[in-house]
C-alpha cells in the first residue's frame, strides 16, 4: 500500500555528492546536535520530554542555523514519528488541511506524525486557525520555526498549546568542532579530500558565521571546492578569505580586536567625526560582527552620549535596530549607517547619563529614604489622620503649574542632578528649567504672603 504522504516524498532521489555538505553532515542523534544544551543536556526540558516519547507540540524560536529543522528531524526519529516538513512559504489553507486529513487517519491507525512547519511566522491567521482543531485532537505534534518572536508572528490560540523554546546561536567552539567533524568524515563530510586546516582557519570561518552551522558549513565546502582547484591541501586563514571574498578582516568576536572596534566606532560618534564612524561601521559588519550587536550599541549611543540634546535620535536608532531585525543583511546595515551618520553629527550631551550615576550614588550612599508624607497616598482615613498627603498642592491648580514643594527625602533636599548643556535641544530644556525655577519661587513669595 503506498503511503499516505506520497505526495510529499521526493521524486527521484539525489546522488549523495549532489546534496550540500549541510545536509550531508546534518546530525541524526542528540549526542551528534551542535549547541542548544541549555534545552537538550542532561536533565534539561526538551531532553526529558524526548526521553519520555511525549515532545507535544512546539514552537523553535532562533537565527538561521541554529538546528530547528535538524532537531525537529531527531525528534520524529527518536519518538518513532512519520516526520513530513511542511513550508510556509510555498504552502496555503488546501495543502495544510490536505496533510491534516493524511494525519489525522494515519493516527486513527495507531501511527504517530509531526509536521514540522518551516517560517510558521509567513503564515496568515487564516492559515495558522487551519491547524489549531488537529492539535487540540492529537491528530498531529506540530513543531513551528520562525526567525521572528512568536509572541507577535503566531496566533495566541496557536502559541497556546505549544511549548516555546529558544534555540540559541552555537558558540565559536562547537562550530570548529562541527567543522573538524566534516572535513575528515570520509562518508557523509570531504574527509575523501584530504585536506588539513591550518591553525585558525577553521575558527575564522566560525568567527565569521555567527553561530549559523548551516552558513559555516557552506563556507568549509566553498573553500575547500576553491583549494581543490588550486591542487592545494591545506586550508589557511587565507584561503577562508578568499573564499568568503573577505581579504583580512576575519577576527575573533571575542577577542580583543571586537571589542577595539566596537570602542574605535563608538568613539568616532561621540567625537562627532562622521567619517571616521561610517569606516568603523563597515570594518565590523564587512568582518562578519553580528549586525544585532552594533544595532545595539548604537541604541547605546543614542542614550549615553546625545541624550535630549537631540531626544529623536533613540527613535532613530530604535528604528534603525527594527529595520535591520526585519530586513536582514546586507539590506537593514543601510539603516544602521543612516543613523550612525546621524549621531555622528549630532549635538552631544552626557547631562543624562551623568545625572542618572549620581542619583545611584546617592540612592546607594542614604539608602530607603522615607517618602516626604505630602507626596504619599491617602486612599484610607486611617492615612489621612496620619498627615499623609497633608499639605500636597495640586501643580494645575497654580499660575505657573509649579508648586513650592519639596519633592526629594529629607537629607536630599533641593539636590540638583540634571545639568543640561547649551547643546541642541538642551538649551531649550536649560531654559525651561529657568522658567520653574522662578515659577517656584514665586509660588514661594505667595506662600510667605498667605503666611
Amino acid at each position: 500500500m503506498s503511503s499516505l504522504f506520497a505526495h510529499l516524498e521526493p521524486a527521484t532521489p539525489l546522488n549523495r555528492r549532489d546534496i550540500p555538505l549541510p545536509e550531508r553532515m546534518r546530525p541524526t542523534t542528540l549526542d551528534e546536535f551542535a549547541g542548544q544544551k541549555h534545552l537538550i543536556g542532561p536533565g534539561k526540558p526538551l531532553r526529558l520530554a524526548i526521553d519520555r516519547g511525549e515532545p507535544g507540540s512546539m514552537i523553535f524560536w532562533g537565527p538561521p542555523g541554529t538546528g530547528k529543522t535538524t532537531l525537529a528531524k531527531i525528534i520524529a526519529r527518536t519518538t518513532s514519528a512519520t516526520f513530513i516538513e511542511f513550508s510556509a512559504v510555498t504552502s496555503g489553507i488546501k495543502e495544510i488541511k490536505q496533510v491534516m486529513s493524511d494525519a489525522e487517519r494515519a493516527a486513527a491507525s495507531g501511527s504517530r506524525t509531526i509536521l514540522f512547519v518551516d517560517e510558521i511566522h509567513r503564515f496568515n491567521k487564516a492559515q495558522q486557525d487551519a491547524f489549531l482543531p488537529f492539535v487540540e485532537r492529537g491528530a498531529i505534534r506540530l513543531i513551528g520555526a520562525t526567525t521572528e518572536n512568536p509572541s507577535f508572528e503566531v496566533n495566541a490560540a496557536l502559541l497556546s498549546r505549544c511549548r516555546v523554546y529558544v534555540l540559541q546561536s552555537i558558540p565559536d567552539a562547537e562550530i570548529v568542532a562541527l567543522l573538524q567533524r566534516a572535513l575528515t568524515d570520509e562518508d557523509r563530510g570531504l574527509g575523501s579530500l584530504q585536506l588539513t586546516a591550518a591553525e585558525g582557519a577553521l575558527e575564522a570561518i566560525a568567527s565569521f558565521s555567527n553561530g549559523d552551522a548551516r552558513y559555516a558549513l557552506n563556507a568549509l565546502e566553498t573553500a575547500a571546492s576553491l583549494l581543490i582547484g588550486r591542487g592545494e591541501t591545506t586550508l589557511t586563514r587565507e584561503a577562508v578569505g578568499d573564499a568568503l571574498q573577505q581579504r583580512t578582516l576575519l577576527y575573533d568576536k571575542n577577542g580583543e580586536q571586537h571589542y577595539d572596534l566596537i570602542s574605535a566606532l563608538h568613539k568616532s560618534v561621540r567625537n562627532s567625526d562622521v567619517d571616521a564612524s561610517l569606516y568603523w561601521l563597515r570594518r565590523m559588519l564587512a568582518a562578519g560582527e553580528d549586525p544585532m550587536y552594533v544595532a545595539r550599541r548604537v541604541v547605546r549611543m543614542a542614550v549615553e552620549d546625545i541624550g535630549l540634546a537631540a531626544p529623536e535620535a533613540l527613535n532613530l536608532t530604535l528604528s534603525a535596530q527594527q529595520a535591520m531585525h526585519l530586513l536582514g543583511s546586507p539590506e537593514g546595515e543601510l539603516a544602521l549607517a543612516q543613523a550612525v551618520v546621524y549621531l555622528a553629527l549630532a549635538p552631544k550631551s552626557n547631562a543624562v547619563y551623568v545625572a542618572f550615576n549620581e542619583t545611584a550614588a546617592d540612592v546607594n550612599a542614604t539608602g530607603a529614604q522615607p517618602v516626604p508624607l505630602h507626596l504619599r497616598n491617602a486612599p484610607t482615613r486611617l492615612l489621612k489622620n496620619l498627615n499623609y498627603g497633608k499639605d500636597y498642592q495640586y501643580a494645575h491648580d497654580l499660575p505657573g503649574k509649579v508648586a513650592d514643594m519639596q519633592c526629594l527625602p529629607e537629607g536630599l533636599e533641593d539636590r540638583r542632578y540634571y545639568r543640561p548643556t547649551d547643546q541642541g535641544r538642551e538649551r531649550q530644556l536649560s531654559q525651561r528649567m529657568e522658567e520653574i525655577a522662578r515659577a517656584k519661587a514665586e509660588a514661594a513669595n505667595q506662600n510667605n504672603k498667605r503666611k
